[in-house]
Protein backbone atom coordinates (compact mmCIF):
# COMPACT_ATOMS: atom_id res chain seq x y z
CA UNK A 1 0.00 0.00 0.00
CA UNK A 2 1.28 3.33 -0.50
CA UNK A 3 2.12 6.06 1.83
CA UNK A 4 0.51 8.98 -0.22
CA UNK A 5 1.57 11.76 2.60
CA UNK A 6 5.13 10.69 1.59
CA UNK A 7 4.90 10.58 -1.94
CA UNK A 8 3.35 13.83 -2.36
CA UNK A 9 6.04 15.41 0.24
CA UNK A 10 8.62 13.68 -2.38
CA UNK A 11 6.92 14.70 -5.14
CA UNK A 12 6.76 18.58 -4.27
CA UNK A 13 10.51 18.71 -2.94
CA UNK A 14 11.70 17.35 -6.25
CA UNK A 15 9.82 19.74 -8.62
CA UNK A 16 10.42 22.61 -5.72
CA UNK A 17 14.36 21.80 -6.45
CA UNK A 18 13.54 22.38 -9.98
CA UNK A 19 12.30 26.15 -9.34
CA UNK A 20 8.56 25.65 -9.11
CA UNK A 21 6.33 27.32 -5.77
CA UNK A 22 3.79 24.74 -6.10
CA UNK A 23 1.96 26.42 -3.08
CA UNK A 24 -1.33 25.51 -4.50
CA UNK A 25 -0.65 22.12 -5.56
CA UNK A 26 0.59 21.73 -2.07
CA UNK A 27 -2.60 21.74 -0.35
CA UNK A 28 -4.48 20.14 -3.30
CA UNK A 29 -2.42 16.98 -2.67
CA UNK A 30 -3.03 17.05 0.73
CA UNK A 31 -6.26 17.12 0.48
CA UNK A 32 -5.95 14.13 -2.33
CA UNK A 33 -3.55 11.97 -0.02
CA UNK A 34 -6.39 12.20 2.82
CA UNK A 35 -8.65 11.26 1.09
CA UNK A 36 -6.88 8.32 -0.57
CA UNK A 37 -6.14 7.11 3.20
CA UNK A 38 -10.13 8.26 3.88
CA UNK A 39 -11.29 5.48 1.50
CA UNK A 40 -7.96 2.70 2.08
CA UNK A 41 -7.03 3.36 -1.18
CA UNK A 42 -3.73 0.61 -2.40
CA UNK A 43 -3.32 2.62 -5.26
CA UNK A 44 -3.99 6.40 -7.76
CA UNK A 45 -6.99 4.95 -9.00
CA UNK A 46 -8.99 6.93 -12.28
CA UNK A 47 -12.59 6.35 -10.47
CA UNK A 48 -11.16 7.38 -7.26
CA UNK A 49 -8.76 10.46 -8.92
CA UNK A 50 -12.39 11.54 -10.41
CA UNK A 51 -14.33 11.46 -7.33
CA UNK A 52 -12.10 13.57 -5.38
CA UNK A 53 -11.60 15.84 -8.15
CA UNK A 54 -15.56 16.77 -8.61
CA UNK A 55 -15.79 17.90 -5.34
CA UNK A 56 -17.09 20.07 -4.11
CA UNK A 57 -20.12 19.56 -6.42
CA UNK A 58 -21.01 23.03 -6.60
CA UNK A 59 -17.87 24.14 -7.92
CA UNK A 60 -17.53 25.39 -11.31
CA UNK A 61 -16.62 22.81 -13.90
CA UNK A 62 -13.19 24.59 -14.63
CA UNK A 63 -11.87 24.23 -11.15
CA UNK A 64 -12.60 20.71 -10.87
CA UNK A 65 -10.36 20.24 -14.56
CA UNK A 66 -7.90 22.24 -12.38
CA UNK A 67 -8.14 19.81 -9.56
CA UNK A 68 -7.46 16.84 -11.70
CA UNK A 69 -4.59 18.37 -13.40
CA UNK A 70 -3.28 18.51 -10.45
CA UNK A 71 -3.49 14.56 -9.55
CA UNK A 72 -2.83 13.90 -13.28
CA UNK A 73 0.91 15.08 -12.83
CA UNK A 74 1.19 13.61 -9.42
CA UNK A 75 0.13 10.63 -11.20
CA UNK A 76 2.49 10.57 -13.77
CA UNK A 77 5.61 10.75 -11.09
CA UNK A 78 3.79 8.11 -8.67
CA UNK A 79 3.86 5.55 -11.15
CA UNK A 80 8.12 5.64 -10.85
CA UNK A 81 7.05 3.93 -7.43
CA UNK A 82 3.71 2.40 -8.16
CA UNK A 83 3.20 0.62 -11.47
CA UNK A 84 -0.76 0.00 -10.92
CA UNK A 85 -1.34 3.77 -11.08
CA UNK A 86 -3.86 5.15 -13.16
CA UNK A 87 -3.16 8.46 -14.53
CA UNK A 88 -6.14 9.99 -15.02
CA UNK A 89 -6.25 10.97 -19.15
CA UNK A 90 -6.38 14.28 -20.81
CA UNK A 91 -10.12 15.51 -21.38
CA UNK A 92 -11.67 13.09 -19.03
CA UNK A 93 -13.28 16.13 -17.29
CA UNK A 94 -14.08 19.88 -19.67
CA UNK A 95 -11.11 22.02 -19.42
CA UNK A 96 -11.70 25.28 -20.56
CA UNK A 97 -10.09 27.32 -23.58
CA UNK A 98 -6.77 28.44 -23.05
CA UNK A 99 -8.35 32.02 -23.77
CA UNK A 100 -11.37 32.48 -22.05
CA UNK A 101 -13.87 35.60 -22.75
CA UNK A 102 -13.76 37.32 -19.31
CA UNK A 103 -16.91 38.61 -18.08
CA UNK A 104 -16.98 42.85 -17.41
CA UNK A 105 -19.40 43.30 -14.41
CA UNK A 106 -21.24 46.29 -14.25
CA UNK A 107 -21.80 48.51 -11.52
CA UNK A 108 -25.02 46.87 -10.82
CA UNK A 109 -23.81 43.14 -11.29
CA UNK A 110 -21.61 44.22 -8.32
CA UNK A 111 -24.10 45.60 -6.20
CA UNK A 112 -26.34 42.40 -6.73
CA UNK A 113 -23.73 40.41 -5.32
CA UNK A 114 -22.68 41.81 -2.84
CA UNK A 115 -26.15 42.49 -1.49
CA UNK A 116 -26.58 38.25 -2.17
CA UNK A 117 -23.47 38.02 -0.14
CA UNK A 118 -25.59 40.08 3.07
CA UNK A 119 -28.08 37.03 2.84
CA UNK A 120 -25.81 34.57 3.64
CA UNK A 121 -25.82 32.98 7.23
CA UNK A 122 -24.63 33.15 10.52
CA UNK A 123 -24.07 37.61 10.38
CA UNK A 124 -20.24 36.91 10.11
CA UNK A 125 -19.77 34.70 7.41
CA UNK A 126 -22.49 37.38 5.45
CA UNK A 127 -20.02 40.12 6.81
CA UNK A 128 -16.94 38.40 5.57
CA UNK A 129 -18.29 37.55 2.24
CA UNK A 130 -19.45 41.09 1.19
CA UNK A 131 -16.16 42.79 2.43
CA UNK A 132 -14.20 39.91 0.14
CA UNK A 133 -15.95 40.46 -2.56
CA UNK A 134 -15.65 44.25 -2.60
CA UNK A 135 -12.01 44.29 -1.78
CA UNK A 136 -11.65 42.08 -5.01
CA UNK A 137 -13.42 44.08 -6.72
CA UNK A 138 -12.35 48.10 -6.24
CA UNK A 139 -8.34 46.67 -5.92
CA UNK A 140 -8.03 43.81 -8.71
CA UNK A 141 -6.40 41.21 -5.92
CA UNK A 142 -6.33 37.30 -7.05
CA UNK A 143 -8.52 35.65 -4.34
CA UNK A 144 -5.76 33.92 -3.26
CA UNK A 145 -4.09 36.87 -2.47
CA UNK A 146 -7.15 38.50 -0.95
CA UNK A 147 -7.74 34.95 1.63
CA UNK A 148 -3.70 34.91 2.34
CA UNK A 149 -4.14 38.34 3.60
CA UNK A 150 -3.40 38.44 7.77
CA UNK A 151 -3.63 41.59 9.82
CA UNK A 152 -0.50 42.54 9.97
CA UNK A 153 -0.55 43.51 6.00
CA UNK A 154 -3.16 46.33 6.57
CA UNK A 155 -1.39 49.53 6.89
CA UNK A 156 -4.53 51.76 8.53
CA UNK A 157 -2.75 54.14 8.86
CA UNK A 158 -1.05 54.71 5.69
CA UNK A 159 -3.84 52.68 3.62
CA UNK A 160 -1.52 50.38 1.82
CA UNK A 161 -1.66 46.57 2.16
CA UNK A 162 1.04 44.56 1.58
CA UNK A 163 0.23 41.44 -0.94
CA UNK A 164 3.45 38.60 0.13
CA UNK A 165 4.71 35.85 -1.62
CA UNK A 166 2.91 36.39 -4.74
CA UNK A 167 2.13 34.12 -7.70
CA UNK A 168 6.21 35.10 -9.36
CA UNK A 169 7.30 34.99 -5.91
CA UNK A 170 7.48 38.87 -4.95
CA UNK A 171 5.89 41.02 -2.87
CA UNK A 172 3.74 43.91 -3.54
CA UNK A 173 2.44 46.93 -1.85
CA UNK A 174 -1.04 47.85 -2.76
CA UNK A 175 -2.51 51.65 -1.42
CA UNK A 176 -5.90 52.12 -1.14
CA UNK A 177 -9.01 54.65 -1.34
CA UNK A 178 -9.40 55.72 1.83
CA UNK A 179 -13.53 54.27 1.36
CA UNK A 180 -11.94 50.85 1.42
CA UNK A 181 -9.55 51.64 4.11
CA UNK A 182 -12.24 52.47 6.63
CA UNK A 183 -14.65 49.36 5.08
CA UNK A 184 -11.84 46.79 6.40
CA UNK A 185 -11.01 48.89 9.70
CA UNK A 186 -14.87 48.44 10.11
CA UNK A 187 -14.74 44.60 9.35
CA UNK A 188 -11.83 44.01 11.43
CA UNK A 189 -13.72 45.65 14.00
CA UNK A 190 -17.00 43.90 14.22
CA UNK A 191 -14.68 40.55 13.61
CA UNK A 192 -13.04 40.85 16.68
CA UNK A 193 -16.51 41.88 18.51
CA UNK A 194 -17.70 38.69 17.73
CA UNK A 195 -14.68 36.83 18.41
CA UNK A 196 -12.24 38.93 20.86
CA UNK A 197 -9.89 35.52 20.66
CA UNK A 198 -9.41 34.63 17.59
CA UNK A 199 -7.63 31.37 16.35
CA UNK A 200 -6.16 32.58 13.17
CA UNK A 201 -4.17 35.58 12.27
CA UNK A 202 -5.88 36.23 9.04
CA UNK A 203 -7.74 39.19 8.03
CA UNK A 204 -10.67 37.63 6.55
CA UNK A 205 -12.11 34.71 8.90
CA UNK A 206 -14.84 31.64 8.94
CA UNK A 207 -17.72 31.87 11.63
CA UNK A 208 -15.46 29.93 13.17
CA UNK A 209 -12.76 32.41 13.63
CA UNK A 210 -9.98 30.39 10.87
CA UNK A 211 -8.44 31.91 8.03
CA UNK A 212 -11.39 31.64 4.93
CA UNK A 213 -10.72 28.75 2.55
CA UNK A 214 -9.96 29.60 -0.97
CA UNK A 215 -12.34 26.18 -1.87
CA UNK A 216 -14.96 27.65 0.03
CA UNK A 217 -14.95 31.25 -1.96
CA UNK A 218 -14.85 29.47 -5.18
CA UNK A 219 -18.04 27.52 -4.23
CA UNK A 220 -20.00 30.17 -2.47
CA UNK A 221 -19.19 33.00 -5.40
CA UNK A 222 -20.82 30.93 -8.39
CA UNK A 223 -23.90 30.81 -5.91
CA UNK A 224 -24.37 34.46 -5.38
CA UNK A 225 -23.78 35.38 -8.76
CA UNK A 226 -26.68 33.25 -9.99
CA UNK A 227 -28.97 33.87 -7.38
CA UNK A 228 -27.97 37.70 -8.12
CA UNK A 229 -28.82 36.81 -11.97
CA UNK A 230 -26.09 38.14 -13.42
CA UNK A 231 -25.57 35.50 -16.62
CA UNK A 232 -23.03 36.30 -19.60
CA UNK A 233 -24.13 36.15 -22.94
CA UNK A 234 -25.64 32.57 -24.49
CA UNK A 235 -22.80 30.66 -25.99
CA UNK A 236 -19.95 32.37 -23.01
CA UNK A 237 -18.87 31.03 -19.09
CA UNK A 238 -20.69 32.16 -16.29
CA UNK A 239 -19.14 35.21 -15.22
CA UNK A 240 -16.29 34.00 -12.43
CA UNK A 241 -14.94 35.76 -9.47
CA UNK A 242 -11.58 35.91 -11.21
CA UNK A 243 -13.36 38.19 -13.66
CA UNK A 244 -13.18 40.52 -11.19
CA UNK A 245 -9.72 41.05 -11.91
CA UNK A 246 -10.43 41.81 -15.68
CA UNK A 247 -13.18 44.86 -14.78
CA UNK A 248 -10.85 46.61 -12.71
CA UNK A 249 -8.51 46.61 -15.79
CA UNK A 250 -10.99 47.56 -18.00
CA UNK A 251 -12.19 50.32 -15.57
CA UNK A 252 -8.41 51.62 -15.40
CA UNK A 253 -8.37 51.61 -19.07
CA UNK A 254 -11.60 53.50 -19.41
CA UNK A 255 -10.47 56.12 -16.72
CA UNK A 256 -7.45 56.96 -18.00
CA UNK A 257 -9.18 57.26 -21.87
CA UNK A 258 -11.71 59.90 -20.51
CA UNK A 259 -9.33 61.94 -18.63
CA UNK A 260 -7.18 62.20 -21.41
CA UNK A 261 -4.26 60.53 -19.67
CA UNK A 262 -1.24 58.75 -21.60
CA UNK A 263 -2.35 55.44 -21.65
CA UNK A 264 1.09 53.69 -22.93
CA UNK A 265 2.89 55.60 -20.18
CA UNK A 266 0.31 54.45 -17.46
CA UNK A 267 0.15 50.40 -18.31
CA UNK A 268 3.62 49.51 -16.20
CA UNK A 269 1.50 51.03 -13.54
CA UNK A 270 -0.96 48.71 -14.00
CA UNK A 271 0.86 46.14 -14.03
CA UNK A 272 2.87 46.52 -10.83
CA UNK A 273 -0.31 47.15 -9.33
CA UNK A 274 -2.14 43.51 -10.67
CA UNK A 275 1.22 42.06 -9.81
CA UNK A 276 2.06 41.17 -13.22
CA UNK A 277 5.69 40.29 -14.34
CA UNK A 278 5.47 43.33 -17.15
CA UNK A 279 2.65 44.93 -19.46
CA UNK A 280 2.65 42.15 -21.71
CA UNK A 281 0.89 40.04 -19.75
CA UNK A 282 -1.52 43.03 -18.42
CA UNK A 283 -2.81 43.02 -22.32
CA UNK A 284 -4.61 39.48 -21.39
CA UNK A 285 -6.62 41.33 -19.39
CA UNK A 286 -7.82 44.21 -21.61
CA UNK A 287 -11.38 43.06 -23.33
CA UNK A 288 -13.03 44.81 -25.66
CA UNK A 289 -16.07 46.11 -24.31
CA UNK A 290 -17.94 48.61 -26.39
CA UNK A 291 -17.30 51.64 -24.35
CA UNK A 292 -13.06 51.28 -24.52
CA UNK A 293 -13.51 50.09 -28.21
CA UNK A 294 -15.23 53.60 -28.49
CA UNK A 295 -12.82 55.48 -26.42
CA UNK A 296 -9.83 53.93 -28.08
CA UNK A 297 -11.17 55.15 -31.54
CA UNK A 298 -11.81 58.44 -30.40
CA UNK A 299 -8.50 58.65 -29.21
CA UNK A 300 -7.08 57.36 -32.34
CA UNK A 301 -8.97 59.77 -34.36
CA UNK A 302 -7.79 62.65 -32.32
CA UNK A 303 -4.06 61.86 -32.70
CA UNK A 304 -4.99 61.37 -36.78
CA UNK A 305 -6.49 64.86 -36.55
CA UNK A 306 -3.63 66.35 -34.53
CA UNK A 307 -0.55 64.85 -37.27
CA UNK A 308 0.85 67.68 -39.18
Amino acid sequence: MIDFAAAVTDYLAIRRAMGYKLVEDERLLGQLAAYLDAIDAEHLRVADALAWATQPTGAAPAWHAVRLGTVRSFARYLTALDPATEIPPVGLLPEPDHRVIPYIYSDDDISQIIAEAGRLAPEHRADTYQTLIALIFVSGMRVGEAVRLDNDDVDFDDGIITIRDTKFGKSRQVPLHATTVDALRSYAGRRDERRPKPKSASLFTSSIGTRLLRDNVSTVFPRLVRSAGVTAPPGRRSPRLHDARHTFAVRCLIGWYRTGADVRQRLPLLSTYLGHVDPTTTYWYLSAVPELVELIAARLDTDAEEQP
